[in-house]
């Protein structure tokens, strides 16, 4: 399987690569970013691409992949929504539209987030955004759509893009794991279950923390 990675330079986008690199069946990973991840690995290839809002010069190295996990994602945090909903459902719709049109037997894979507002009426304005570029994304004529939404991920250990916070809370993991079991999900559960959705896919589209661990463990 061939597979691509957009936001392997963030937390979630290196774990998914870390998980992809040792993976029997993925023979080929193309990770597009606007900086290089840093890696040397036979199945590793990098395309660094500043403007995703204009994928013409890179349009010829999209063709002939299986899958592509898309990781790449901002904060809401001290954004307008108009700022938001381009970096957020502009990007990722744009990439995914070419990409269908390039390979239409393609398993698309993208990063949501638990709360996510599937109505697109809500009052909370990244739940909005979220849930039209899944919508959005659910109609494209790919070969399967599945949108993930974690929420208390714990990172994989000896990665080096997590957040601090997460360093701090780490301890905590069992009793999060235990007591809010429907929102606490490892980096590496998640990665999984997005790589096993290629070879066993999944009973719906939008994939929340139970049925990430659920679909991991397939």
């Amino acid at each position: 399987m061939k597979v691509i990675i957009t936001g392997a330079t963030g937390m979630v986008g290196e774990g998914v690569l870390h998980e992809c690199l040792q993976h029997d069946r993925i023979t080929d990973v193309l990770v597009i970013g606007r900086k290089s991840v840093n890696i040397q690995h036979p199945k590793l290839r990098e395309v660094i691409h500043a403007d995703f809002y204009d994928l013409s010069a890179i349009q010829s190295h999209l063709k002939g992949y299986d899958a592509c996990f898309f990781c790449l994602g901002v904060t809401s945090a001290g954004k307008k929504e108009d700022e938001y909903f381009k970096l957020t459902h502009t990007i990722t719709v744009g990439f995914a539209t070419l990409l269908s049109d390039l390979n239409p037997d393609m398993t698309f894979c993208y990063i949501s987030g638990a709360g996510t507002d599937s109505s697109e009426k809500g009052k909370s304005m990244w739940a909005r955004v979220k849930g039209k570029t899944e919508n959005d994304l659910l109609i494209l004529p790919f070969k399967g759509v599945y949108c993930f939404r974690p929420a208390f991920i714990r990172p994989t250990r000896g990665l080096k893009n997590a957040h601090k916070f997460y360093a701090y809370v780490d301890f905590l993991y069992p009793v999060l794991s235990f007591l809010l079991s429907r929102y606490v999900c490892t980096l590496k559960e998640l990665a999984t279950a997005m790589i096993n959705t290629l070879e066993v896919g999944f009973e719906k589209p939008v994939i929340e923390v139970p049925d990430i661990i659920k679909l991991s463990r397939k």
